[in-house]
């Protein structure tokens, strides 16, 4: 999948200048990148205290 192939509103969306991936796009993606996704399909959750304490 090369970035040519993503469909807004579908793989994702803008907001606020910045790219948001949808959940639909992060599944077909196969794999949980752990970088805390709006809309993980994976249930990865960003725990922020730790994220701060780095």
């Amino acid at each position: 999948m090369t970035s040519e192939d993503l469909v807004e509103g579908i793989d994702y969306y803008m907001e606020d200048g910045f790219v948001v991936f949808t959940a639909i796009y992060l599944s077909r993606r196969g794999y949980c990148c752990e970088s805390g996704c709006r809309h993980c399909p994976y249930g990865f959750v960003l725990d922020a205290e730790k994220h701060r304490d780095s």
